[in-house]
């Protein structure tokens, strides 16, 4: 039985691939749809040192980065750096945050088989490393996703206990904040890990779309995107019921003022009838 690791991190929102491809000497322009492979001199030039003929790097513009074969966490870490000098943003203390580890296995005259661990398939193809890449860099940035998502329900929380206390002014800049936190967590699950969308070998192989769909129906790839979609639209309904009740607080206190001013004017008005103030 031959094998093949993967170890796949979720480290930031964006990668920009074309300034590490044009850095790389690589002539090609990267969009959104596919990753950028580093591996033989490419990648031995990065680490600055000999690296086998089956190591790989796959860095996915939604920042996903997915190493196969790769033993050494020196070597892991070296490529982070290298990374981290196009996109400073990312954290390198938490780098291990979001992350999952799969393999490949061959063995002949046996089916199919996935497991929480692994996949068994009875003969290699080509398209196997990049397919089971693309799944295992979607996975992780949905997980980083859903605690980005969490992290939101729990600041929402915490204004709905405000307004079980009576507390019912919430500030424009508040909803604001909130607002495009939740606009951007759309943005990027959506945008960038692009979960409906599929690799381009998959439109050209029926072999490697029936893979690629087997795959993504085992790590329930579309199933956590729906969740994280419901979840949103729900969202976007309390973030509506608070602006809502923040602009009728606003204009209540807004007509509050205009009859007091008017009750002001009223009392003014008779004191000059009533000679008290002069006229």
């Amino acid at each position: 039985m031959k094998e093949m690791t993967f170890k796949a991190y979720a480290i930031t929102n964006e990668i920009d691939l074309n300034k590490i491809a044009i850095h790389c000497g690589i002539p090609k322009r990267f969009t959104w749809e596919e990753p950028l492979i580093l591996r033989g001199d490419i990648l031995r030039s990065i680490l600055d040192e000999e690296v086998k003929e089956s190591e790989q790097v796959l860095v996915f513009s939604f920042g996903s980065v997915v190493f196969i074969n790769h033993s050494s966490l020196d070597k892991i870490h070296r490529l982070f750096t290298f990374i981290h000098s196009f996109e400073p943003d990312f954290d390198m203390r938490n780098i291990d945050k979001y992350t999952d580890d799969y393999s490949l296995h061959i063995a002949e005259n046996e089916q199919i088989e996935f497991d929480d661990e692994y996949v068994l398939v009875p003969k290699y193809e080509d398209f196997y490393p990049e397919l089971i890449s693309t799944v295992l860099a979607k996975s992780v940035a949905l997980e980083k996703n859903e605690e980005q998502l969490g992290k939101i329900l729990d600041k929402l929380e915490t204004m709905i206990d405000r307004l079980e206390k009576g507390n019912l002014r919430i500030g424009n800049k508040e909803l604001a904040r909130t607002t495009a936190k939740i606009v951007r967590h759309e943005y990027n699950t959506l945008a960038y890990i692009m979960i409906l969308d599929k690799p381009d070998i998959t439109w050209t192989s029926s072999d490697a779309s029936e893979f690629y769909d087997n795959m993504t129906e085992f790590f329930e790839l579309n199933d956590r995107y729906k969740i994280l979609k419901s979840k949103t639209e729900i969202l976007y309904n309390i973030m509506e019921g608070f602006s809502t009740i923040s602009h009728s607080m606003r204009g209540l206190f807004v007509e509050w003022i205009i009859v007091i001013l008017i009750l002001f004017e009223i009392v003014l008005t008779l004191l000059e009838i009533a000679g008290l103030l002069p006229s």
